[in-house]
């Protein structure tokens, strides 16, 4: 049995406050015999609600007692006026105990329920909280989306407009299956590259886009994880653009023994 689990669910409280039926009242007292843990809980509870009970008295006015001795004897008084007052006296302090234990119960029981609903309201803040953290994260994971969504629209726009030149980029002798694309405008001299089958690269290399000009190469950038395409460096006058793979960070001069695609500018 989990003791603790079971100290924490409320039934303590419900016994205590007299709300338990019959059946967890019968299951709690067979507990509070064999687990001194329970029986600890249930005193603890209880000295609370009359340390509570205790601290929220209210001491009367000096005047208020006064006043109800004085209405007590009006009601049951007779002929003798001394008399009166010494035959009533005892009545009215019984009354008035009753009144004290009544004021009391209602404190005590105010405690309770005042201890029962902080829980529930305990709870119930830990409840809204993590809803709270849940729709946070919702939120974040929708932005996301969208960010992807747009990146993908919009790279499906370049890749149908009329202004891009497409070269495909088809993998070398020893790398037939890999292949890229570069998208070049060449009036804006921008350019993207789609990845369509390249390999995931270790963390110490990484993907270099190098375009051929006047038959040298240019760093054209290093290929990032990218939604769609990867917005490149601007090239102008390219005849031809290829990947190497470098050590992260690229490199200055392409590494030829690492070369994965290859393709040529047509027109």
């Amino acid at each position: 049995m989990d003791i603790k689990a079971y100290i924490e669910s409320g039934m303590i409280e419900s016994y205590v406050l007299g709300i338990a039926d019959d059946q967890e009242r019968a299951e709690l007292e067979q507990y509070s015999r064999q687990y001194p843990e329970i029986r600890a809980a249930i005193d603890a509870f209880e000295l609370l609600l009359e340390q509570n009970a205790m601290a929220s008295a209210i001491q009367p006015a000096a005047h208020v007692k006064a006043n109800i001795l004085a209405e007590i004897a009006g009601e049951f008084a007779d002929n003798d006026t001394s008399s009166k007052v010494v035959s009533m006296s005892t009545p009215a302090i019984g009354w008035l105990r009753y009144v004290a234990a009544a004021s009391v119960i209602l404190l005590v029981v105010s405690a309770a329920t005042n201890v029962y609903f902080y829980r529930q309201f305990r709870e119930a803040s830990s409840q809204y909280q993590a809803l709270l953290i849940e729709k946070s994260s919702l939120l974040a994971q929708n932005q996301t989306l969208q960010a992807k969504g747009l990146d993908l629209y919009q790279g499906m726009q370049i890749m149908s407009d009329p202004a891009y030149t497409k070269v495909s980029l088809p993998g070398v002798k020893a790398d037939e299956n890999k292949l890229a694309t570069v998208f070049w405008d060449k009036k804006s001299n921008e350019v993207y590259l789609l990845a369509n089958r390249l390999p995931q690269t270790n963390p110490d290399t990484q993907y270099q886009l190098w375009a051929i000009v006047d038959g040298k190469p240019v760093d054209a950038g290093m290929v990032d994880v990218c939604n769609g395409l990867c917005k490149m460096k601007n090239i102008s006058n390219a005849t031809a653009f290829a990947i190497t793979l470098e050590k992260r960070g690229g490199s200055p001069t392409p590494n030829l023994n690492q070369l994965q695609v290859l393709g040529g500018v047509n027109g």
